[in-house]
């Protein structure tokens, strides 16, 4: 039997599973969506007030008191984000600028636009926005969103 007659086969029987799942209304019934960095309908807010006035935060999917929301974050070049920790392992991909990110007790590492970086959960953590163009970062995070200063 070839690859594709078994994967047919396999996705007939899962049919009527999905079938029952759509009868009783399981079926995700959630838009999609499309998400531009620079649309200038992006509602920006204040981060907290510990990592300084020129960060900015914008929920771009799922609600950031409930699990698994994704944002943007922006802070401008040359911006220094002090050490903090989230409750929420957090997956990031950095869309604009340069940024260094440090995690307690790891060498740094560097990003550039389209490299990703996960941060555990509790993991302490700062951060540099490099000279130039301001940063924003694509971050998913698992829990509900929260940030801990570590002074």
């Amino acid at each position: 039997m070839s690859y594709l007659q078994s994967f047919l086969n396999g996705a007939g029987r899962l049919l009527p599973a999905v079938v029952f799942a759509t009868t009783l209304g399981i079926a995700n019934a959630e838009d999609s969506l499309i998400r531009i960095v620079n649309d200038p309908n992006i509602a920006w807010g204040p981060c907290p007030a510990f990592l300084g006035e020129g960060c900015q935060l914008a929920a771009i999917h799922g609600d950031p008191a409930k699990p698994n929301t994704d944002l943007f974050f922006k802070v401008p070049g040359d911006y220094e984000i002090p050490n903090h920790w989230h409750t929420s392992p957090e997956r990031m991909v950095l869309l604009t600028g340069k940024m260094t990110v440090t995690y307690e007790g790891e060498k740094s590492g560097l990003l550039y636009p389209g490299r990703y970086a996960y941060g555990p959960a509790k993991k302490p953590h700062t951060a540099y926005c490099h000279e130039g163009e301001s940063c924003i970062l694509f971050i998913a995070f698992e829990d509900p969103v929260d940030a801990f200063e570590i002074k």
